[in-house]
């Protein structure tokens, strides 16, 4: 299992002292990152490569509030690869709380090329994300 960690610093929090919502979406693309590193692949690869990834769909569900200097362990998953476009699921848990996610999320990539037009998910890359790390 692939987990991101990252304490929260208090410019991701919001007025009320909780984790300002768009913030997990930052938190997702780092779980994704560490997702590749984790398989020996990487984004500046795939951009190398002359494809990107762009979010096409992108959700969260919030069950509870993160706060200021808790510890959060993003756990992604790829959910689904499709010819020119992938799934990934993320769920956001508080470092030594119980074990039920503060936040779920699920984000959509297109595979595009260099011009933005849709293109095929090389195989190398289809390997790469449901590799066992």
């Amino acid at each position: 299992m692939v987990e991101a960690r990252l304490r929260v610093i208090y410019g991701d929090t919001d007025q009320m002292g909780v984790v300002y919502h768009a913030n997990y979406f930052r938190y997702f693309e780092l779980s994704r990152i560490e997702y590749l590193h984790s398989r020996g692949g990487s984004y500046r690869e795939l951009e190398r490569d002359g494809l990107m990834l762009p979010i096409v769909e992108a959700t969260a569900a919030y069950k509870s509030p993160a706060r200021y200097e808790d510890v959060l362990l993003i756990r992604p998953r790829v959910s689904e690869v499709k010819r020119v476009s992938l799934a990934f699921t993320y769920e956001v848990f508080r470092e030594g709380g119980p074990d039920t996610p503060l936040c779920t999320g699920r984000t959509v990539h297109a595979c595009v090329n260099r011009e933005g037009k849709p293109s095929r998910l090389p195989d190398a890359i289809v390997r790469l994300l449901q590799a066992t790390p």
